[in-house]
């Protein structure tokens, strides 16, 4: 794989000249890795924020990670009692949280990726796990269940902090600074203050009318946007701030035991969304339009992340893929341009 050119503006590279993504960049994007050793859908994948490694999991009860930077992967972890849905990293860049996928122990997990121990077990949940949100800035973590429960935990305590009852299945992310996180389902997204939930929400924003499940929910690296998908296939854009619909994007739906995954850009100024046919499309969040798609013979949404920094973003379905630029699309591109 050819180095991983740096997105302007990214961690600890602001002395380094690097490419600012643009539709240009993004259309000439197109595999440049990819494992295709896994024996069942990749249910989940993640990116450590402060190093090159990816962790997956997979629907062959197995947990995988890898180190980008130099294309292998360093281990691989069998959660066969268990089973293994989703996977977030914590801080550190080989400890990670997991839930669990087999119908009859819903506790979440800390895992120790090194020597394969578990550290804690997060009991609570009597459902499945559906939604996993780790904060950046400190040890605790929040956990959305079909058991109709949010849960906030904090990584050094076996016990949750907090129980938040929803009507729905739930959607919940951390913002980056740790200070809000937000709960969607019903067609609406509520914001809590971190440190004063139990108030109840201090905002709640409506997604125009589309009252099917929530998937996923995330916000913009610098906070400002949050993205909301549902099972009907519409990906919401809003301003988090003031709550302001700002543009939906429409793919094909995906089944209730399915999750339509979508991922803003590092800078924030694209979306990257799975789809119910298995391909992958991407919108500017300036002019709500479609930049580009990639079509795929898969049956099911993939699930889809940006690198921290980087001009690379990983899918993961059947198999686990890395996008990189085409440099030589870029080079032509740039000589048409004289």
């Amino acid at each position: 794989m050819s180095s991983i050119p740096q997105m302007a503006g990214g961690p600890e590279r602001e002395d380094k000249v690097s490419l600012e993504l643009t539709e240009e960049i993004l259309q000439s994007m197109e595999v440049g890795l990819a494992f295709r050793d896994y024996n069942g859908r990749i249910s989940s994948l993640d990116f450590h924020k402060a190093s090159s490694y990816v962790v997956t999991a997979s629907d062959d009860e197995s947990i995988r990670l890898y180190d980008v930077s130099t294309a292998t992967c360093l281990k691989t972890i069998n959660s066969k009692k268990y089973g293994v849905d989703l996977v977030c990293f914590t801080s550190h860049p080989t400890t990670v949280i997991y839930s669990s996928k087999n119908g009859w122990d819903e506790s979440l997990r800390l895992l120790s990726l090194n020597d394969n121990k578990y550290l804690r077990y997060f009991k609570g949940h009597h459902d499945r796990v559906v939604s996993l949100s780790l904060c950046s800035r400190k040890e605790c973590f929040i956990s959305g269940s079909l058991d109709r429960t949010v849960l906030l935990w904090d990584q050094r305590a076996e016990k949750c902090q907090g129980l938040l009852r929803v009507q729905g299945r739930p959607a919940t992310a951390y913002d980056d600074q740790g200070l809000v996180f937000t709960i969607a389902f019903g067609g609406y997204i509520r914001m809590f203050d971190a440190r004063m939930y139990e108030k109840g929400p201090f905002d709640i924003f409506s997604v125009g009318g589309d009252m099917s499940d929530a998937n996923v929910v995330k916000f913009s690296n610098d906070g400002r946007l949050m993205l909301l998908t549902t099972t009907d296939g519409h990906i919401h854009v809003l301003d988090s701030f003031r709550g302001t619909l700002l543009s939906t994007y429409n793919v094909k739906p995906v089944s209730s035991n399915a999750t339509l995954e979508a991922s803003f850009s590092p800078d924030g100024m694209f979306v990257m969304s799975g789809s119910g046919d298995g391909s992958v499309y991407a919108w500017s969040v300036r002019s709500g339009k479609e930049v580009t798609s990639w079509l795929s013979t898969e049956s099911e949404p993939p699930v889809i992340k940006w690198a921290p920094g980087s001009l690379m973003f990983a899918t993961g379905s059947s198999e686990l893929s890395f996008w990189i630029p085409d440099l030589s699309k870029l080079a032509a591109y740039v000589g048409g341009r004289k």
